[in-house]
């Protein structure tokens, strides 16, 4: 890297380090991308909503929190920071292809600009820390597949509607859109992951079967038969080919092990996923 380009990707590792083991610093590091102009503000709320939950569950904390966790945050938290240094002039080039998406979008926001942006933090820092999955549970792997999962259809109802949604695509636009309440469903994963760290040592059939009904048919009706064209069409809008090998035979593989692919079925709630798969229609790539 040049010298200048180092300036901007400098200062940003700089202040990431100064709140790596604060959690309330990395809250508000992460809303300073946001302040202006006013009309970033609004994209603002998903991001900070799932961060809010993450330091309310202690994934955050230096000494007990979760390793992994910590350093796909820091990922997403150095590339906003490294990119508002360059919007507000600090010299430099963006260091990363996921910073040159945050500028894009910190100068021209709009809802497709800020996932790609968003999604290629979090998927770089999902593969750059895949060797720190072994230290957590079970069950707490199982959920970082689930968190890829989500932010991947968001992404996917907003650029490609017909594929999220098959017949009632034209939902897909106001659904995913981060500035609205409506991508809460996919982005704040509060109502999904459970709000303790580290998780019980509990059988994943028991957390599973304590999900709500309309979650459960719309996750096994609607996004579970899209999971190896969601993952492929991920691959190509973030030009990011590694995504394509985190799914096997339709089953996420980052973190859950194929071997045990069966949570991804159910037997509950036949009915409801029966019906949300005839309206939504056939999977189309």
């Amino acid at each position: 890297m040049s010298r200048v380009s180092a300036d901007a990707a400098a200062q940003a590792a700089a202040m990431v380090a100064a709140a790596r083991d604060d959690p309330v610093s990395r809250l508000k590091l992460a809303a300073r991308s946001y302040e202006r102009p006013r009309v970033l503000r609004p994209y603002r709320r998903a991001e900070m909503a799932f961060m809010r939950w993450q330091v309310d569950r202690g994934l955050m904390d230096p000494a007990t929190g979760s390793p992994w966790w910590r350093a796909v945050n820091e990922t997403l938290l150095h590339d906003t920071t490294e990119a508002s240094l360059l919007v507000a002039g600090v010299p430099g080039e963006p260091s990363t292809k996921a910073v040159g998406h945050w500028t894009a979008f910190l100068r021209a926001p709009s809802p497709s600009g800020w996932y790609l942006a968003h999604n290629a933090s979090i998927v770089a820092g999902y593969l750059a820390h895949r060797d720190l999955v072994e230290r957590e549970t079970p069950l707490e792997r199982f959920f970082m597949d689930v968190a890829l999962l989500r932010v991947l259809y968001a992404h996917c109802l907003l650029v490609r509607p017909r594929l999220a949604l098959g017949r009632l695509a034209r939902l897909g636009p106001l659904l995913g859109d981060p500035r609205r309440r409506g991508a809460d469903l996919f982005l704040s994963l509060s109502d999904v992951l459970p709000d303790t760290y580290p998780l019980d040592d509990e059988p994943i059939e028991k957390i599973l079967d304590g999900e709500n009904i309309l979650g459960r048919v719309f996750d096994y009706g609607v996004i579970v038969p899209r999971l190896e064209p969601l993952y492929l069409a991920a691959a190509e809008d973030l030009g990011e080919p590694r995504v394509a090998t985190l799914h096997c035979a339709d089953f996420p593989v980052y973190a859950w092990p194929y071997e045990y692919r069966h949570v991804w079925r159910t037997s509950r709630s036949q009915t409801g996923i029966a019906l949300v798969r005839a309206l939504v229609g056939p999977v189309r790539a």
